[in-house]
């Protein structure tokens, strides 16, 4: 017997259905059903990507919201924020309890590595000690979504006592944390993806949020660059992208070289032995003149290419690479020529060769 459900999706159905069996597991695109016999239940693959997408939509609803606020009365109050740790000549101390810690962990990790110096502390172990690692000169950044947890007041008196700014993230201006702090950066208020409205979800993604806005908009002040952040990062895929060509290349006696002039004999010798495929040519103040490749040799191939000169069979103004260049930019000039080796350069100079074998060695490409 066909149950309820599956009545009221036949009643929704725009297409006139056909009889049978067959006709009725077709009606995947209303709604993705299992056959039990002659019942037919909803498929619970389809339950659980229903739900992840309400939990997203939520969420998104969530950080729409904030960029609104952002547009109007939380716009102040973030750019005093911004101002405040920029001016801080000490560290940003980024505080919080539960869910609310969690996300103040990962805030003060994305600070720390984009140019502003950041810890985490736990607001319940600051009672215990850690209050020690607060000086006058940082700037507390305190997460609680209802700005009412009593483990915060220890933190929130130590910061009065020694004048400690203390910019807040709450849902609640009103609230005894944000009476406290300095600066508040008041969250809407907004509905958590949990169906009972109580498992922070929607909540925590708008505290990340705000803490992400906050470290872009210091990274972006401070002129924070990739090259800086390499600094902080260097390991990992992304430490690898952000290698400079100079630590990758093959350099020295490494570089296959051959001056203007020369026979392809003595290039062809050259090539062999470095293995790179390839060989340079100079000219005779150590310039740049062109490379030949194993491509080259291909479309040049004929009976009398040995006795050919490099001038004759070479590639003129190869593609290249400063010493000081990021790898992750070596690995873009190679993936949109097409081409698998490429010369690095100080003032026209060859300095090294960058293959693509280099790169994925060091988990670049």
């Amino acid at each position: 017997m066909v149950n309820g459900r599956l009545r009221a999706l036949l009643a929704a159905s725009p297409e006139p259905l056909a009889h049978g069996k067959e006709a009725i597991i077709g009606i995947g695109a209303c709604r993705p059903a299992v056959s039990f016999g002659n019942e037919f239940m909803p498929s619970p693959a389809s339950d659980a990507v229903q739900s992840a997408l309400r939990t997203l939509e939520i969420g998104s609803n969530g950080i729409a919201a904030v960029a609104t606020a952002l547009k109007g009365p939380l716009g102040s109050p973030f750019a005093e924020a911004v101002a405040l740790i920029r001016q801080a000549s000490g560290r940003v101390i980024v505080t919080g309890i539960g869910k609310s810690g969690h996300i103040a962990r990962k805030i003060a990790a994305t600070l720390a590595s984009t140019g502003t110096p950041a810890f985490f502390v736990h607001t319940a172990e600051a009672s215990h000690g850690d209050l020690g690692m607060i000086t006058p000169d940082d700037v507390i950044v305190a997460l609680s979504w209802s700005g009412e947890q009593p483990e915060m007041k220890n933190l929130v008196n130590y910061s009065a006592r020694f004048a400690i700014p203390m910019i807040a993230i709450t849902s609640n201006a009103a609230s005894s944390l944000g009476q406290a702090a300095r600066i508040v950066l008041e969250l809407p208020k907004a509905r958590e993806a949990c169906p009972h409205n109580l498992a922070p979800t929607t909540s925590t993604l708008m505290q990340a949020a705000i803490g992400d806005a906050l470290a872009i908009a210091l990274l972006e002040s401070r002129g924070f660059t990739a090259l800086q952040f390499a600094n902080f990062h260097p390991g990992g895929k992304l430490g690898a992208m952000l290698k400079h060509t100079s630590d990758l290349m093959r350099s020295g006696d490494q570089v296959p070289l051959k001056p203007l002039g020369t026979t392809m004999s003595d290039a062809l010798v050259e090539m062999t032995a470095k293995g790179l495929g390839c060989v340079l040519i100079v000219d005779g103040r150590g310039q740049l003149a062109g490379i030949i490749t194993d491509g080259d040799l291909r479309r040049q191939m004929r009976p009398d290419l040995v006795n050919l000169l490099v001038d004759e069979v070479m590639t003129k103004n190869p593609r290249t690479i400063g010493r000081d260049s990021l790898a992750s930019e070596a690995v873009e000039i190679l993936n949109s020529a097409k081409i698998t080796t490429l010369i690095v350069t100080d003032a026209n100079k060859p300095v090294g060769v960058l293959h693509m074998h280099d790169l994925l060695r060091a988990g670049v490409a």
